[in-house]
């Protein structure tokens, strides 16, 4: 069955980038014994995030000057960003470029996932979508020392604790990972 997972890091005050949409802060922690990113790719079939989640990967690693890069972070699986506008797209990679709610291209996204999950890579809004929609099954959260006055929040939404059940909460170095299944609104399990 394929689950929709919002994987993301945070700092430890709610945001995933600064007012300017840096990760800096990030890449600032010590990332010794933080969680295995390629463990959790074997999983995913598909890439989904927003245009300035894809903007700044576009940026920060020169994908567009260097589009060989693309296989390093996303491989041969398809990525869908969802944007209003016409973004570029580097040499050889299979970016599908979205406009429009998160349920007219939901079906489409799963059926490219095949039996592996969708990774939500960000941002926390387009995640707050899926969840909206009832489609988001798993919340992964690797909170790291940091804190921002402001920026792009880990998600603009109130969820209540009967949407949430704890599954595991573990130490990967400086990074506190809490994994939260997403139940049904009112559920409990």
């Amino acid at each position: 069955m394929t689950d929709i997972v919002y994987y993301t890091a945070s700092t430890l005050n709610g945001f995933l980038a600064d007012a300017s949409h840096s990760l800096d802060w990030l890449f600032s922690v010590d990332n010794a014994g933080a969680p295995d990113i390629a463990a959790f790719m074997d999983t995913t079939g598909v890439f989904v995030e927003g245009a300035a989640t894809y903007e700044w990967v576009l940026r920060a690693e020169n994908l567009m000057a260097e589009p060989r890069k693309w296989q390093q972070f996303y491989g041969d699986k398809p990525t869908y960003v969802f944007t209003s506008r016409k973004l570029p797209i580097p040499a050889g990679a299979d970016v599908r470029l979205v406009n429009g709610p998160v349920t007219s291209a939901l079906a489409d996204i799963k059926a490219a996932a095949g039996d592996k999950d969708v990774w939500i890579v960000g941002g926390g809004d387009l995640a707050g979508q899926f969840l909206d929609a009832g489609a988001l099954n798993e919340l992964i959260i690797s909170f790291a020392p940091a804190a921002l006055t402001g920026g792009a929040p880990l998600l603009p939404r109130s969820v209540g604790p009967e949407r949430l059940k704890l599954r595991s909460a573990q130490q990967h170095g400086q990074f506190a990972m809490l994994r939260y299944e997403v139940l049904a609104t009112g559920g409990a399990a």
